[in-house]
């Protein structure tokens, strides 16, 4: 049975991780018969925002306490991820993935990348294990790997901009498809970056998640 490493950056799709990608992820990991182990950073996000009304909430909340919502309560520290008990990691979108595992969101190309986050991606990379990234989260491939990598975030021109400005390429994709870069073993996929529907998303998540698992034969 294959363990896959999933990794949360809170809970909601302005201030954390998004819901929707989460589950669907949680889901096709599930009904391929993957082990799952559910992660995230135990720090302060960077704010809360009411997902109502869209504004910022005066309160502070905690990563992990929050990513533990869509973990039905199964989920560890980011510091206890262990890379030799994963044979793959999957990281879906939410802007906590700009917010809370990078400083993407506030200083795009010049952005730093959560450290626990960079050495686990790094094991996992050095190892030749497979790496899935969903939505915005490919974003950060650039900083998290240091290499020249193949991704996908749909085709929004900005962020793609700031991916080529860090050594990453950019390559347009649609909602209900994959990018893999073989030779990294990277797979992303736009999701929400594009989709209009929670089942838009499920078709280019699902690809992901079987590609990412194919790879790690």
């Amino acid at each position: 049975m294959k363990q896959v490493g999933v990794v949360l950056s809170g809970c909601g799709v302005f201030d954390g991780a998004e819901i929707h990608e989460s589950v669907i992820t949680l889901l096709a990991l599930d009904r391929a018969g993957a082990k799952v182990k559910i992660f995230a950073p135990d720090k302060p996000q960077m704010h809360v925002i009411n997902h109502l009304s869209g504004e910022v909430s005066p309160e502070s909340r905690n990563i992990l306490t929050e990513a533990a919502r869509i973990a039905r309560g199964d989920i560890k520290p980011l510091s206890q991820a262990d890379a030799a008990e994963l044979d793959a990691l999957i990281v879906p979108g939410g802007f906590g993935a700009a917010k809370n595992l990078s400083t993407f969101a506030t200083q795009g190309a010049e952005c730093s990348v959560d450290p626990e986050l960079k050495g686990l991606v790094q094991q996992l990379y050095m190892a030749g294990k497979p790496l899935g990234f969903i939505c915005i989260a490919p974003a950060l491939l650039p900083r998290l790997l240091d290499q020249h990598v193949r991704l996908t975030i749909g085709n929004d021109p900005d962020t793609a901009e700031a991916i080529e400005a860090m050594g990453g390429e950019h390559v347009v994709c649609p909602v209900d498809d994959i990018v893999v870069d073989l030779d990294n073993k990277v797979v992303t996929t736009p999701a929400y970056m594009l989709a209009q529907s929670i089942g838009e998303a499920a078709q280019g998540i699902e690809k992901l998640v079987a590609r990412v698992l194919e790879l790690t034969e």
